[in-house]
């Protein structure tokens, strides 16, 4: 196993009594001396510091200086219209591969004369590659290397954020802007995984502690470790990649339909042109045998991932599997994720989880199972 890699606020998390585990091959906080569930409520309530400077920070620019040429280009990888997006605006994608699976999620800003990507930390190599293998004669693609990423995230998170960097209240849900600081230029996203409102910056490595630490200082804000960071997304129904979707699911399984804006589907004026469109657009049209739904058993225990599901109390064949579960403290009850038989996908309808060896009653439910609180 090769050595695992550190961000640069790893000595920070250790001063702040951080548990440090291995994750997507770095050495990342799980949890703090507050512990996950406190972690969990408190960025609900005020605000929340995580620390993802190990995802994929790239630059996508156009070799001839026309940014569109840079968002046809990326059209060929994702389904989604990165034409279409305005400048100081960023969107979420998929890449998908020729049999229309999902390779990562990521996030895409227009910043003027460039795209901005975020990638997955244990896919940014392969997705960097991805890049270089299919675009290079159109793009430069540069990855970013000399900046941490930092989320903020929770109803403080504005006041907090606008007490450091002047002007970031004035920005709506996925806005992007570069902004200076006494910390440097700082590349801001409204933006986060928790369903809360928030922001994710990028910051230089040599700021990073100094900025993070400044963060910290305000009496709202407390770290928060990648235990919070997973049921935070799951109450908010984010799919975490490598568990709720992967290279074999389509985004019309996982319920990523939206992703597909108008124009990228059939009868839109780009239709199509990208890896697995001829599985992708026919199930847009005509279904698919299995979904992507959310969960809520009965009781307290959770379902969690490989939980298997039968339509039945007893008898019959499985009807699908759990990719997610945990218990949710904001709603008080367990909940999961994870693909049933079509027919089975219907809102309130009951199927049953096999947990140590005995079938247990859960609710086909709508997502999030908290509703989300961006700005809009």
């Amino acid at each position: 196993m090769s050595e695992l890699k550190r961000t640069g606020l790893y000595d920070l998390h250790v001063e702040l009594g951080a548990r440090m585990v291995p994750f997507a091959g770095y050495e990342m906080p799980v949890q703090y001396p507050l512990g996950v569930m406190k972690e969990h409520l408190h960025c609900r309530a005020a605000a929340g510091l995580f620390d993802v400077s190990h995802m994929g920070q790239v630059i996508l620019r156009a070799r001839s200086g026309v940014p569109a040429e840079a968002a046809t280009a990326l059209e060929t990888l994702v389904p989604v219209d990165v034409l279409g997006l305005k400048e100081g605006r960023q969107r979420y994608g998929l890449f998908t591969n020729d049999a229309g699976g999902i390779e990562d999620d990521l996030m895409i800003a227009d910043r003027g004369d460039h795209l901005f990507l975020v990638v997955n930390a244990a896919c940014k190599e392969a997705d960097i590659a991805h890049l270089r293998a299919h675009l290079s004669d159109i793009c430069e693609i540069e990855e970013i290397t000399d900046r941490a990423l930092l989320a903020l995230q929770g109803p403080a998170a504005e006041a907090v954020l606008e007490g450091l960097v002047p002007g970031a209240a004035a920005m709506r849900f996925m806005d992007v802007a570069v902004m200076p600081s006494d910390f440097g230029t700082l590349w801001i996203s409204r933006s986060g995984y928790t369903g809360e409102d928030g922001y994710e910056i990028s910051v230089e490595n040599a700021r990073a502690v100094a900025f993070a630490r400044a963060l910290l200082a305000h009496e709202a804000v407390q770290p928060i470790g990648l235990g919070a960071r997973d049921s935070l997304r799951l109450e908010a129904g984010l799919c975490l990649y490598g568990n709720d979707i992967d290279a074999t699911t389509s985004p019309v399984e996982a319920a990523l339909t939206w992703v597909i804006q108008k124009v990228r589907r059939p009868g839109g004026a780009r239709e199509g042109g990208f890896p697995g469109a001829d599985r992708i657009l026919p199930e847009l049209t005509q279904g698919t045998t299995r979904l992507r739904v959310g969960l809520r058993p009965e009781g307290r225990a959770p379902m969690r991932a490989g939980t298997v599901l039968y339509a039945l109390h007893e008898g019959g064949a499985p009807i699908g599997e759990v990719t997610s579960g945990a218990f949710g403290p904001s709603i008080g009850g367990p909940m999961s994720m994870g693909y049933v038989a079509s027919g089975h996908a219907e809102p309130g309808t009951t199927i049953y989880g096999e947990v140590r060896g005995k079938r247990l009653p859960a609710t086909v439910t709508a997502m999030p199972f908290r509703p989300s609180t961006y700005k809009r």
